[in-house]
């Protein structure tokens, strides 16, 4: 999904009450103080590879270092780069300053609660995107969760938390939402 997608998808739950919501995570996500102190994880089945990827891009075009993030993988191959063989063993070394933001659809395995309960009573800010998990919510310092009857998938909530957390200027006005909106649906002007 593109910036533009992104931005049309906003519009869309402009009223929902979800933009704000995806906001107040994407803004939660840069509390962290250093790069490599937001560790994404996700479960044995499902890593947020794709989630990271976007905050990595975010991190950079948006010049917040803090937001790049550190995937941490359950089973990470050991001829992988060093950026994808970050295992399990990096949350134990989680404390203050750092987040650990959980990322999963599913509910999330004894296995990570234990550590993310761990990481937590370290000092590290926990911060969950669920597909409501009240486990892991209740772990989280602040939690999102996307059930499956939401008005938007839990690959459009990532998109919107990454965007968020990449954010740095003002919001647009409702001018500006509605001059984009008519382009959109009117098409590019063509000088003839």
């Amino acid at each position: 999904m593109d910036a533009r997608s992104v931005a049309l998808l906003r519009d869309i739950l402009g009223s929902t009450g979800w933009v704000e919501r995806t906001r107040a995570l994407g803004l939660a996500l840069r509390t962290t103080r250093s790069p490599g102190g937001l560790l994404v994880v996700g479960t044995p089945a499902e890593e947020p590879w794709h989630l990271a990827a976007h905050l990595g891009d975010e991190a950079r075009l948006a010049g917040l270092p803090q937001l790049a993030p550190t995937l941490v993988r359950w089973s990470p191959p050991p001829g992988a780069p060093a950026h994808l063989r970050i295992g399990l063993d990096r949350i134990e070394r989680a404390g203050r300053g750092e987040t650990l933001f959980v990322v999963t659809e599913d509910r999330a395995p004894e296995a990570l609660l234990e550590r993310v309960g761990d990481a937590r009573r370290t000092g590290a800010t926990i911060l969950a995107l669920d597909g409501g998990d009240p486990d892991l919510e209740g772990l989280a310092h602040e939690a999102l969760a996307v059930p499956e009857r939401a008005p938007l998938s839990f690959d459009g909530a990532q998109h919107l938390v990454s965007m968020a957390a990449g954010e740095t200027g003002r919001r647009p006005g409702l001018r500006e939402r509605l001059a984009r909106l008519l382009e959109r649906v009117s098409g590019p002007q063509i000088a003839e």
